[in-house]
């Protein structure tokens, strides 16, 4: 019985630390290098919406900490698959970013028949930003008071109740459809082509309610335009302290809303990710960017790329079972 390694052995052993230990130190001496010039921060939506607004809150302090500019880029379109589509195929070397909000990252590749890049395998996650609820929000003219009232009478006149959203596959049309599925509510879905004509016509009575994003659906609530009676997170809102969640409200297992996020091109090294976490986490810290993001009811949340991943993954499949089984498609 040998005791000891080989000679042989030994120098296989040899040869692979002195193959290994230069791609090491290459590594790590990018990393130590980067950033050395303006990294790119590309957002899928339009300028102007909650998730271009807290980009470039980020972008500002992100560059400030590390030492070069983040330029936000708005590439909008396909449900966001355009702006997916270009971090992914950009180099992963540290200066093409991808912000986004749940939206194009758990729900458009299962409702776009092709994408030009695997919605999973293309990104690297590196920092789960924050999480934002949705508001139920129903015309006070509306007979139920709570939510429990809204599915008797829901289930007492099948079809009668309409909601909106602010479009196919977006996430107040996903919380429709996850209400539908829990209650067993028959509603009918009315998209339109933002949250603003939506509100517009829930205010009018045009239709009955809405999952709405907490930002523009808090201030109708508080101004008595719309009444709220739940909101969609695990916890109640702070702004909002008598409002229930929808499990207190008697919707078991009922949790939905949006996140932001922070991803990169996959392939990019170990290093740079766990610079731009550490960094991203500093920056979360500052109360400006805490204090604009719970204005819009949004939770910081932070935590390593790991964490991220592994909430990235569940949204993924969670959304993607909902998507299939209201057979949710693009028109």
């Amino acid at each position: 019985m040998r005791l000891f390694p080989s000679i042989s052995t030994l120098l296989r052993r040899g040869l692979h630390a002195a193959c290994v230990l230069p791609l090491l130190v290459v590594g790590t001496a990018h990393a130590q290098s980067w950033p050395a010039k303006p990294i790119r921060l590309i957002v899928p939506y339009a300028v102007g919406g909650s998730t271009d607004s807290t980009a470039r809150l980020i972008a500002k302090s992100l560059g400030q900490r590390l030492g070069q500019p983040v330029v936000v880029e708005n590439r909008a379109g396909a449900g966001g698959a355009i702006g997916q589509e270009i971090v992914a195929k950009s180099p992963a070397d540290g200066y093409t970013l991808l912000f986004s909000a749940a939206g194009p990252l758990t729900v458009t590749p299962h409702i776009y028949a092709k994408l030009n890049y695997d919605p999973v395998k293309s990104f690297e996650p590196v920092t789960l930003v924050a999480t934002q609820p949705l508001l139920l929000v129903v015309n006070p003219s509306l007979k139920a008071n709570n939510v429990a009232e809204l599915i008797k009478d829901g289930k007492a006149q099948p079809g009668k109740l309409n909601y909106g959203s602010f479009g196919n596959g977006s996430a107040a049309h996903l919380a429709g459809e996850y209400f539908k599925t829990l209650t067993k509510v028959d509603m009918k879905h009315v998209p339109y082509k933002g949250s603003g004509p939506a509100l517009v016509d829930l205010i009018a009575g045009q239709i009955d309610l809405m999952f709405d994003v907490f930002s523009t659906a808090a201030p109708l609530a508080k101004s008595g335009k719309l009444r709220a009676l739940a909101i969609t997170s695990a916890e109640r809102s702070s702004q909002f302290p008598d409002v229930p969640t929808m499990q207190e409200a008697g919707v078991a297992g009922f949790e939905a809303g949006t996140w932001f996020g922070l991803l990169a091109p996959a392939g990019i090294s170990k290093p740079i990710v766990d610079q731009l976490s550490k960094t991203m986490n500093e920056v979360l810290t500052e109360k400006e960017l805490r204090d604009t993001l719970a204005s819009q009811g949004a939770v910081v949340r932070g935590g390593t790329p790991a964490q991220f991943s592994q909430f990235f993954l569940a949204e993924y499949q969670k959304w993607g079972k909902i998507v299939k089984a209201a057979g949710v498609t693009v028109e």
